[in-house]
């Protein structure tokens, strides 16, 4: 018979307050954000501390946890402010930082006592030794490397009592821990200061160089992407057993610039899984709707990562894509009569009449309904929604709540 000891903590990115808000509604235990200094996403929609204020009060109501990612290597004078920064996330009540630079480690531990700091997946954990070394420093938790196996993860857990976070889901960096130079060298932009510009996603061909300095593509042109940096997403739904059967205390969710109808989706599958493996797990069963449900959100192909074996070439992306995401987000609910069964949406795509669309909410629950009569804010008969956050009225054939998404299969 099989004992859960301790549930794992659901981790969500949250590149805004909305997406914050979203992800908490859907199953997160935690989101991770950032400020506006000292993280490595510096286009994602970054938290001003009077949003991290709100941020925390909303977690603080359902229970959930905030934690800022300040993971940037920093270089002479990028720490100036470090000490303030700290101190004021702890007193607004961020729950931890997520930091790999020992120098910034240093000032939060010194200037912020009270706020605890997790060690970033950029600082490369990978083995026990090094997990309680920073222990020993005082840090609470470790993000692991993401190159790590399964077997490697087992062994860490019988070793060390600090708990530990691992990635299971989002994108895979091409480089160590996401320690890259490439986007510094093709467009002066600094990876580990923020500024990544994904050099590694770019196409590539080969050129032949003639004595006019014209280029020549070896392969005729436009190649389906013969040549590749870009490694698949990853995907650990089918594994969630091994996850949490191996101490892993946070599973992690990639994906701070990625839209709120990828957050809702994937804190909704896993939250759905694991609970499901924790309440019944001698009898738990993987179910393929969960996997399906993980395609309806834009992504690259999936793999398991480094967990359980190095990757080949199949976790490449080149040549044919061979699987491609076939929904597009429309809108979410914003009021919902009980009494009229209307819905008022806010668009976010492109729908109207004799459209099939699908509900989907906290819960995992979902239904799919044909459009036939719609109306604008003011009762006024319309047959599509073609403007962009548009308030649209229609009724529905199941109830549903605030919150709730929309979905369509694309054209």
């Amino acid at each position: 018979m099989r004992t859960i000891t301790k549930k794992p903590e659901v981790l969500a990115p949250a590149g805004t307050l909305e997406k914050l808000k979203v992800a908490i509604t859907y199953g997160a235990d935690a989101v991770y954000i950032g400020g506006n200094a000292y993280g490595l996403r510096s286009r994602a929609g970054n938290f001003t501390y009077d949003e991290m204020r709100e941020g925390v009060a909303f977690a603080n109501e359902h229970g959930a946890k905030v934690y800022v990612a300040a993971n940037m290597v920093t270089h002479e004078g990028d720490a100036e402010g470090a000490g303030d920064f700290f101190r004021t996330l702890r007193d607004i009540g961020i729950h931890a930082v997520i930091v790999s630079d020992p120098a910034l480690i240093e000032i939060c531990a010194t200037d912020a006592p009270g706020l605890p700091i997790h060690l970033s997946t950029q600082a490369s954990a990978t083995n026990y030794e090094t997990l309680n070394f920073w222990k020993e420093e005082g840090l609470e938790r470790v993000v692991l490397a993401r190159e790590v196996s399964m077997d490697e993860i087992k062994e860490m857990r019988r070793n060390t009592d600090v708990e530990i976070e691992a990635f299971i889901h989002g994108a895979m960096c091409i480089s160590y821990s996401g320690r890259c130079v490439l986007s510094n060298h093709m467009s002066h932009r600094d990876a580990n200061r923020g500024g990544c510009s994904q050099s590694c996603r770019w196409k590539y061909d080969l050129f032949e160089m003639d004595t006019t300095d014209e280029k020549h593509s070896l392969l005729g042109g436009e190649p389906e992407e013969a040549f590749s940096m870009s490694a698949v997403d990853m995907a650990m739904i089918r594994h969630i057993p091994d996850l949490v059967e191996n101490g892993i205390d946070s599973l992690k969710i990639e994906g701070r610039m990625k839209s709120i109808h990828y957050v809702s989706t994937v804190s909704n599958v896993y939250r759905k899984a694991i609970d499901a493996y924790c309440a019944n797990p001698d009898n738990y069963e993987f179910q393929q709707e969960w996997e399906d449900e993980l395609w309806k959100v834009a992504q690259r192909e999936l793999s398991s990562g480094f967990y359980y074996g190095i990757p080949t070439e199949d976790e490449q992306l080149f040549g044919k894509k061979r699987k491609i995401p076939s929904y597009t987000f429309i809108g979410q609910v914003i009021d919902y009569d009980e009494e009229t069964q209307v819905a008022t949406i806010e668009q976010r795509n492109h729908f109207g009449i004799g459209d099939e669309i699908e509900f989907y909410g906290p819960g995992f629950t979902h239904h799919k309904q044909t459009i036939n009569t719609m109306t604008d804010k003011d009762g006024n008969a319309i047959d599509r929604a073609p403007h962009a956050l548009m308030h649209v009225k229609m009724k529905v054939t199941e109830a549903v709540k605030p919150l709730d998404m929309i979905r369509k299969l694309k054209a």
